[in-house]
């Protein structure tokens, strides 16, 4: 076959170096998609390299991914040790004794999540003080520890829920691994010693491992974790550090017993030089503490998490991290897809959806066995995108935080943001609107519960609400506040 003719030929066997939740998710996600293309997929790994292993929590893009991969939600649950999570709340983010929440569903009545922010703002321009949480049948719902799927009928209230999941992430990869196995992928046990290349097109050609197996493919998914060994240590991606936003770059985790009544909600709370999740599964508390090794020693952070958790049931674990991504993800014949790809710490839970839009970007993008180099351009225009618009979400977090003198959150707030985030909350300032693009993850009713929740208030609404009066503005609002206090009662508490 000429070489011309090779670059079309299509793609007839695939890598992944890695396993973990992000190899075995890709591993699941192209064994189920490729399915009827006769691709053979292998994974390697090592039982002797550990993993990350602390995505434990969720976004509600999750269940596009299960859905993929053909996942019943009742079997994952139990496989997983799964618990339902209807948003985040941060406390003592605006300072001791302060909490909001970060629900997954829209604020107001069915079909109008854009517009309510907007109703909500020029009743406070008008003197109403009243806390948005009274407008959110999620929030209500996670407060009173109940819980409902939502429907798909628009008239409905149920509407505007939205949940995701709490899970043990090494469960969920072995689940995965069992649905990867049984469409035929194939594991294979060892470290890599070994990358051969091509001479000619630098393409990776075969892994070597201690086992004495080589490993060759067309296309290579490299899932090795924060170290990147196809994508950093051989092909060079490059790393853009942003750790002057985000300054925290270590996090102790530790689980202590299950609760008897878990909270369906992932808590975040402000600590002195970072903050520290809990995170409730069927069998056992999720506990960390994500922290600035600049403004706390790594010892003092286990005795801050330590004491805040009481005894763990397994000894603390560290791990560490630079916050940023790689310059770029896809490189030759090699796709970079989860920590690989880069850090961004699990703030809002955005780990595990990373994965799964890497996933999703490949099978759209996915190329013939030359590998066009103008589908890896599309795919790390994309990436960057998606990573810089989470790593705005989340410097917002830390930037705009009152309430809190230690020295990294004084060091937040005087750090300039990035100019995207500047501009984003300007424009809210100024006229109410939250400016999004179609791509954006976080839609309105995040932001504005953010933004919100961080003391950023609007100057303004959209005048279409002008049609209105005040007064009819406010009946609408108490009318809203109604409904979701009458249909949370009739909705069941959590067994």
């Amino acid at each position: 076959m000429t070489g011309a003719a090779a670059e079309r030929a299509p793609i007839r066997s695939i890598v992944i170096l890695g396993g973990g939740t992000a190899g075995w998710m890709t591993a699941a996600a192209l064994s189920k998609a490729l399915e009827a293309h006769g691709i053979t997929i292998r994974l390697v790994e090592s039982d002797a390299i550990g993993t990350v292993g602390v995505g434990e929590a969720t976004i509600p893009t999750i269940h596009w991914f299960n859905q993929l991969v053909g996942l019943d939600e009742a079997e994952f649950m139990a496989a997983t040790k799964a618990t339902y999570k209807l948003g985040i709340e941060f406390e003592g983010w605006q300072g001791d004794g302060h909490a909001y929440f970060h629900p997954f569903g829209t604020y107001g009545g069915p079909g109008d999540a854009t517009t309510f922010p907007h109703r909500l703002n020029r009743a406070w321009l008008g003197g109403l003080e009243a806390s948005p949480e009274d407008y959110s049948l999620t929030t209500q719902l996670a407060r009173q520890r109940r819980f409902t799927a939502p429907v798909s009928d628009p008239r409905s209230l149920l509407s505007t829920l939205g949940y995701a999941y709490h899970f043990d992430a090494g469960l969920y990869a072995a689940f995965l691994r069992r649905h990867a196995e049984a469409r035929g992928v194939r594991r294979h046990e060892g470290k890599v010693t070994e990358v051969e290349r091509d001479a000619e097109t630098g393409f990776v050609r075969s892994l070597a491992t201690d086992r004495g197996e080589r490993l060759g493919a067309d296309l290579f998914i490299d899932c090795s974790g924060l170290r990147g060994l196809l994508i950093e240590e051989h092909l060079q991606a490059g790393f853009e550090d942003w750790s002057h936003w985000l300054p925290c770059d270590g996090a102790w985790a530790a689980p202590t017993p299950a609760n008897t009544a878990p909270v369906p909600y992932t808590r975040a709370i402000a600590q002195e030089a970072g903050w520290r999740w809990r995170i409730p599964l069927q069998h056992r508390v999720g506990n960390g503490y994500v922290f600035s090794s600049r403004f706390q020693s790594p010892e003092a952070a286990r005795e801050t998490l330590l004491a805040a958790i009481g005894e763990p049931t397994a000894e603390p674990r560290l791990i560490r991290f630079t916050p940023g991504r790689r310059k770029r993800a896809w490189i030759g014949n090699v796709v970079a897809i989860g920590l690989s790809s880069g850090f961004l710490e699990p703030l809002e839970s955005t780990s595990i959806h990373l994965i799964q839009t890497g996933i999703g970007k490949l099978l759209s993008l996915f190329p013939r066995a030359g590998c066009d180099p103008l589908l890896a351009e599309q795919y790390n225009r994309i990436f960057t995108r998606e990573m810089e618009d989470v790593r705005d979400f989340l410097v917002m977090h830390y930037h705009f935080t009152n309430g809190r003198n230690e020295a990294m959150w004084q060091h937040c707030q005087s750090a300039p943001p990035p100019d995207t985030l500047a501009y984003r909350i300007a424009q809210y300032k100024g006229s109410g609107r939250i400016m999004l693009t179609s791509e954006d993850l976080f839609r309105d009713a995040s932001w504005f519960a953010v933004m919100t929740g961080q003391g950023i208030r609007a100057r303004g609404y959209s005048p279409t609400l002008d049609a209105m009066s005040e007064a009819e503005n406010l009946r609408h609002l108490d009318a809203v506040r109604a409904a979701v206090r009458q249909s949370c009662a009739r909705i069941p508490p959590i067994p």
